[in-house]
């Protein structure tokens, strides 16, 4: 097995080991890299939906309503509690795709007061090929690992995930 090169990650960890070898770092070394690599793929993500004329936060919401299947409709309320949004925030996405013809907001049927969110033809068509965008590169990325490594590494961090006792969807 070859040695793998040094990332910036590493040189922070041995400058911590120079001033304060008291410390343990590992937490570091592993955290560092995540939210290094949360960066780098957020990045990816906004060029693989650029084409599209759409950012990552605009693709997840297109994205919740095509996942909650036909008639890809929800209430406003249901996307922001999936996109973990607050209400002010889920309102400036919205306008924007429905100005973008990507999505539309009609009264809700079962409530006078509330309003329904569905995804237009353009919407699921974008979405479609947005996602199989975002898909190949995120497969890019994990072209580095093997399957088994790739496999390996999704149960690692699920474990991580659930330790943190985030459970939201």
């Amino acid at each position: 097995m070859s040695a793998q090169p040094k990332d910036p990650v590493d040189a922070i960890i041995e400058q911590w080991a120079a001033v304060r070898p008291d410390l343990d770092t590992r937490a570091m070394e592993v955290f560092g890299r995540i939210f290094r690599l949360s960066r780098a793929m957020g990045d990816r993500m906004e060029r693989a939906y650029a084409p599209y004329g759409i950012s990552r936060g605009e693709f997840d919401a297109l994205a919740t309503l095509r996942r909650s299947g036909e008639p890809y409709t929800l209430s406003p309320r249901q996307l922001s509690a999936t996109l973990m949004l607050t209400t002010g925030g889920m309102t400036g996405r919205l306008d924007k795709l429905e100005r973008a013809g990507l999505l539309r907001r009609s009264p809700d049927p079962h409530d006078r007061r509330g309003l329904q969110v569905t995804l237009t033809e353009k919407g699921l068509n974008i979405v479609d090929e947005a996602v199989a965008a975002g898909l190949t590169a995120e497969a890019e990325a994990l072209s580095a690992l093997s399957e088994k490594e790739s496999g390996q590494l999704a149960g690692l961090l699920r474990q991580l995930l659930a330790s943190t006792g985030h459970t939201q969807p």
